[in-house]
């Protein structure tokens, strides 16, 4: 092609992605009426984060985000504005915008699947019937990036799932909940610096 030369002049340059760096999403529902529910804990976890490094989150495109650095690593924190059903497009659009590696996406979310409390984390897996993680795998176009699940547990009569999920924490959940929140606060630092592997040896046998 006698112009080729031109294209490559001005094709855009791609940046490389940074390993350093790391995308935090926790998923949840933005509005006051889904505060202190049991479906925003990936929220809660983002927020705890925020508060241990004394970060502001700041409202940007398709999501609050904060960002902190610990042990020479970046961590970017995103709670999605798009609602539950529609997280992976602020994923999509944070992972692109900051560079980030797929495999340096940690997606945390509530599952009915563990007891109260349990946290698991995970290299790829099935959505497990969790729409955050349904329309994620779908934008990615696939399930190959760790997530941390939460324990919510599943203390709820047939045919209540939706009220239970979308439901606050009772007074004794509320109890306990700061100690879950440090501990799954604490997991993320360790996906960030010691990695995948280590991090589920040490905190999927808790």
């Amino acid at each position: 092609m006698p112009f080729g030369w031109l294209k490559r002049l001005f094709k855009p340059e791609q940046k490389e992605s940074d390993p350093m760096k790391y995308l935090i999403a926790g998923l949840g529902n933005i509005g006051s009426d889904y505060e202190n529910t049991r479906h925003n804990i990936g929220f809660e976890v983002c927020d705890a984060l925020a508060a241990e490094f004394e970060v502001p989150f700041k409202t940007e495109s398709l999501g609050d985000v904060a960002e902190f650095r610990h042990k020479g690593r970046t961590f970017v924190l995103l709670k999605p504005s798009t609602y539950m059903n529609r997280s992976g497009k602020a994923v999509r659009y944070w992972l692109q915008k900051k560079n980030i590696n797929e495999e340096n996406l940690l997606v945390i979310l509530d599952d009915l699947q563990l007891p109260f409390g349990r946290i698991r984390i995970k290299p790829n897996g099935s959505d497990g019937g969790h729409n955050g993680l349904k329309d994620i795998n779908q934008v990615l176009g696939h399930q190959k990036y760790p997530r941390l699940r939460i324990g919510i547990g599943s203390d709820f009569h047939k045919g209540q799932q939706v009220n239970y999920v979308l439901g606050e924490w009772s007074s004794e959940e509320k109890a306990e909940l700061k100690d879950i929140l440090k501990k799954s606060a604490d997991c993320v630092k360790s996906f960030g610096t010691i990695g995948l592997e280590r991090t589920m040896n040490f905190f999927n046998s808790k």
